[in-house]
């Protein structure tokens, strides 16, 4: 890391005086985010956070919440066995284990700051971005529950005022890939425009089917909409609505039996004859979004964001495929329907000459979910049956407020915040087992209704060293709620359910921009304690029990570095790096064991980095080339608590080359072509011990061209 920024200092200062003075051209773009509930620079955030703005999403081919696994070290993607579509969210070493819906992840993820409490489907890609921002850290205070991780921001552009604006996006690629968004901006008079979107996604998966049902693992079929409407009949109002729908009819990733690590299977081609009756995924999300902004004068702004969603999701998930394995030893099928309406007021302002920022709010939650899954036991002929139904009420009262003491030259800033959030959660469950006889057993009918309430406070001292430095220190809480677990061993444990987790951060940081503003260096140096942590232990007599106890202590201590620097103006260079050693410090049984050392602390990779290169030659007659090569590296890691289940280290190269500002008429044009995983690795996705170990293959190279028509 040294050796690079000195490179590019160096670099820099090597460059002729005539390149040094064109500074409009040749700085770093500020990037604005909104973390904190308003808008700041993003160097002035005492945070640590990566946001990537419209133009990087599009010089780096990023649609989604999967295409930041590469760009966002310290950040851990991989699809849940239980569902490909499903994404599991870790960072900072914290994430979901889980895919229950009586059971929240740990990482919050936001779009135009309304919470999605499911992952299943999440298609975001169908909005044009502003930007996304990803928070590292607990984010109790302003985010409330289901933060010790960390939050992800999607923000999409708001329809445009007066203008006329077009423009459609068409993507191809091998495996026959697909991808159309179409998106048209209507003015409606001088107060009022609307945007219409239309996505389009099709692409063969990688692992052809030699069994029965659909012919390929891990298609993608997948359909959205979009329509957003703004009013703005003054300066001091705005008043935004929007509406998405998602339809995925993805088949099923893969999943086969792999050698324990060291030994790593290659991707295979296709999958064990024994494969019988693959169907497609059928996962359809929809929502509305209500977001009202009004100026009640200059120093006071109260905001409303209303937001509704549903979602209908069907599955099927066939384990242990493998291309010389038995017929599935487990197959879960789940049918899950859910709704939530979220209401957060917020009351943002300045007083006492600037010195003292604020903002207050009020925020509601409320989720009502139903599930029916089975699990089946084809080599026993035993099915387990699953009737779920859940209900959680949320609310919170947040506040924080930052002073700026005239003392020190306004240098020194003191930041405390709070949120009080009190959750009520009710479940029922009704299981039913179908032996090998054929006999049919109900159990009996499960309750539970559980609450919880939790305080989480922080603190941040700041102070300004130059312009253009600032160092921070902050303490930060998180809080994951609490639930029930489905899966139980009994009644009693599944109504007695499992209490809150706690999650303390302890924060250095430092922000700082070089050489007028063509280098950039920011790193934060972190400690989380996790408490009450929500450990699974699973029965080893019977695979369908697993129990989920308040059991686990772990200190996660981490560094993270980003980099950007612009040496020249056409070239651009980012450099991002996250170390992490976490651990377990206790686990405990019901008898008050501690069996830590049976357990490995799992999707914390040691090393994670990534490294871009983007080159801009000088505008053309026939238009702009343009040139960017990303490399992303991650360490071992252990992929699952259980001993044994590894991911090997790996590293993926990707490249794009683009003729941009092509002109058409009154429009531009812009051709690219791309490549990913351009050295074709075989790395795992995920990796657990489930009868015998199991995997999941990460896309092997692809590449294709985009094209894209603006006006």
């Amino acid at each position: 890391m040294t050796r690079f920024t000195l490179a590019v200092i160096t670099v820099a200062l090597a460059m002729p005086a005539g390149a040094q003075a064109q500074q409009a051209v040749g700085t770093l773009e500020e990037v604005i985010v909104t973390a904190q509930k308003r808008e700041e620079s993003i160097q002035d955030a005492p945070i640590s956070i990566i946001a990537l703005s419209s133009a990087a999403l599009e010089n780096r081919g990023i649609d989604g919440l999967t295409d930041l696994h590469a760009d966002v070290p310290g950040l851990t993607m991989t699809p849940h066995p239980n569902s490909g579509a499903t994404v599991r969210v870790t960072m900072r070493g914290i994430g979901q284990a889980n895919d229950q819906i009586t059971y929240d992840p740990k990482v919050a993820i936001y779009v135009d700051g309304v919470y999605m409490a499911r992952f299943q489907g999440l298609a975001a890609e169908v909005a044009e971005l502003e930007r996304i921002e990803v928070l590292r850290g607990p984010q109790g205070t302003l985010y409330g529950r289901n933060t010790t991780g960390g939050a992800i921001n999607f923000i999409s552009k708001a329809p445009q005022l007066g203008e006329f604006g077009f423009r459609q996006d068409l993507t191809t690629g091998n495996r026959n890939r697909i991808h159309a968004r179409t998106r048209v901006n209507i003015p409606l008079g001088d107060e009022f425009a609307a945007e219409l979107s239309f996505m389009r996604l099709r692409e063969d998966g990688f692992i052809r089917n030699a069994g029965s049902g659909v012919s390929r693992f891990g298609d993608h079929d997948r359909r959205a909409w979009r329509a957003a409407l703004l009013w703005q009949p003054s300066e001091r109002f705005d008043l935004r609505y929007t509406f998405d729908r998602s339809d995925l009819e993805d088949t099923p990733v893969w999943m086969g039996a792999v050698p324990l690590y060291p030994a790593e299977a290659r991707t295979p081609r296709a999958s064990s004859p024994t494969v019988t009756n693959l169907i497609p995924n059928d996962i359809r999300g929809q929502g509305h979004n209500l977001t009202a902004t009004l100026e009640l004068n200059d120093a006071l702004t109260l905001k409303s964001i209303t937001g509704y969603r549903e979602l209908d999701n069907t599955t099927n998930m066939p384990y242990h495929p493998g291309v010389l394995a038995p017929p599935p030893f487990l197959i879960n099928l789940v049918d899950m329907s859910q709704e939530q309406l979220t209401q957060e007021f917020q009351l943002i302002g300045t007083t006492l000459d600037s010195r003292l920022q604020y903002i207050g709010g009020l925020y509601y939650f409320d989720e009502s979910a139903s599930s029916q899954d089975a699990n089946v036991l084809p080599l026993n002929r035993m099915r387990i049956d699953r009737d779920v139904s859940a209900d959680n009420v949320a609310y919170a009262v947040f506040g924080q407020a930052t002073y700026t003491p005239a003392a020190l030259s306004g240098r020194l800033h003191l930041t405390a915040g709070a949120r009080w959030s009190r959750d009520e959660r009710k479940a029922t469950k009704q299981d039913v087992t179908t032996l090998p006889s054929g006999a049919v057993v109900p159990a009996p009918f499960g309750r539970a209704d559980r609450t919880y309430s939790d305080f989480s406070p922080s603190g941040v001292i700041a102070f300004d060293i130059t312009d253009d430095m600032n160092v921070y220190a902050k303490v930060a809480t998180g809080y994951q709620t609490g639930g029930f677990n489905l899966t139980a061993s009994s009644l009693a444990r599944f109504s007695q359910g499992f209490a809150p987790e706690y999650a303390d951060s302890y924060e250095l940081g430092l922000k700082s921009t070089w050489l007028d503003n063509r280098l950039r260096v920011n790193a934060a140096l972190f400690t989380t304690e996790r408490k009450d942590m929500q450990v699974s232990v699973p029965d080893p007599n019977n695979l369908s029990v697993t129990d989920m106890f308040n059991a686990g202590k772990a200190t996660i201590n981490g560094l993270e570095l980003d980099v950007a620097a612009r040496p020249i103006p056409a070239l651009s260079l980012s450099l991002a790096y996250a170390w992490l050693d976490a651990k377990f410090d206790r686990i405990t049984n019901s008898l008050g064991q501690d069996l830590k050392h049976l357990y490995n602390y799992d999707q914390a990779p040691p090393h994670k980095a990534s490294a871009t290169v983007e080159y801009d030659w000088p505008q053309t007659g026939f238009g702009q080339p343009k040139a960017s090569v990303t490399y992303g590296y991650q360490s071992k890691m252990d992929a699952s608590t259980t001993i044994g289940a590894v991911i090997g280290s790996y590293g993926l190269l990707d490249a794009r080359v683009s003729l941009a500002e092509i002109p058409v008429a009154n429009s531009k044009l812009r051709f690219s072509l791309w490549g990913r995983n351009l050295t074709d690795e075989d790395y795992y996705t995920f990796h657990f011990i489930y009868v015998v170990p199991t995997a999941m293959f990460g896309e092997p190279r692809s590449y294709g061209a985009d094209f894209t028509l603006e006006f």
